[in-house]
């Protein structure tokens, strides 16, 4: 089945994909969804008594105003260098481990929500699989976490290299206020084979610039899960995403980034498509300066 969570005029709500458009649920959104017992079975009540003429109006997916997939996971934690060719283009050696980094809630924005960046000249895109968890993981392994993933849906972790850049950690180049676009559906994992491959694609004003399979993950999405929970408890609502493919704007030479005005398209068959156009606003604040280092004093 495919879900999505969508904008109202009293909020946001869950709602269940049907031929004719959304079918809303009584929960606020795919995240609140999954968190309850039996959601899979309220989810197909809703649908039998919607065949049956009962329940709420469908809302045209034409007039869909797509939200965030999940509006508050606990954690959304990413994986960086995980496509070969993208490794490789950055100069890297292939990891022994995954390069983890976690972005907050804020970061989410929805499907087809113009994305606005404020003091960034080096904005680049990562068109990536996200995957959402359905099931609490602690100690897990691959198998198991297989068997926890709710659902996959499409992502972009669009990144601000000239503060990725900043120092040797990424979080803030990584976590701008809703720059992470996520959606626009989350289709359940049991449309799928276990590990399925998926193919990858970005475009920047219709141009392709990123493709890439996700059978070329060093770490496939199963091993991340089992990975992570080993040292964090992995709930369901939980957000990862897998890595990008390479074709990145910092990886081109010489490096190309978006500027105001472009169109970012973003998309994985069998999942759907994210457009967001770029908005970008320069601010001429100064810089944050290290205070001066007081006698006597170690900063």
């Amino acid at each position: 089945m495919k879900l999505a969570t969508l904008r109202t005029g009293e909020g946001t709500t869950a709602a269940v994909a049907v031929d004719a458009g959304f079918l809303p649920l009584q929960v606020r959104d795919i995240g609140t969804l999954i968190a309850t017992p039996a959601w899979r079975e309220a989810v197909e009540a809703a649908l039998e008594a919607h065949a049956a003429g009962n329940g709420p109006n469908v809302v045209p997916e034409a007039n869909a105003n797509f939200a965030p997939a999940v509006l508050q996971p606990g954690k959304v934690i990413c994986c960086g260098l995980n496509y070969t060719d993208h490794i490789l283009e950055m100069g890297r050696e292939l990891p022994a481990h995954p390069t983890l980094f976690a972005k907050f809630a804020d970061t989410l924005t929805g499907a087809h929500d113009t994305i606005t960046v404020r003091g960034s000249d080096n904005v680049d895109w990562e068109a990536e699989l996200a995957v959402v968890v359905g099931k609490e993981l602690r100690h897990a392994s691959a198998s198991e976490a297989s068997e926890a993933i709710a659902g996959y849906c499409v992502a972009n972790d669009v990144s601000m290299r000239d503060w990725q850049n900043r120092t040797l950690q990424w979080l803030q180049g990584k976590a701008f206020d809703a720059s992470t676009p996520i959606g626009p559906v989350i289709v359940t994992a049991d449309e799928f084979e276990a590990n399925p491959n998926f193919s990858v694609r970005g475009y920047v004003n219709g141009e392709l610039v990123q493709s890439g399979e996700t059978s070329t993950l060093v770490f496939g999405a199963d091993q991340l899960l089992a990975y992570i929970s080993a040292f964090a408890t992995l709930r369901p609502g939980d957000i990862v995403l897998t890595g990008t493919p390479g074709g990145v704007g910092s990886g081109m030479k010489p490096p190309r980034f978006l500027v105001n005005g472009d169109v970012l398209t973003t998309e994985i068959d069998g999942l759907g498509r994210l457009e967001n156009t770029i908005t970008l606003i320069p601010t001429a604040a100064p810089l944050p300066q290290p205070a001066p280092e007081r006698q006597g004093e170690s900063l």
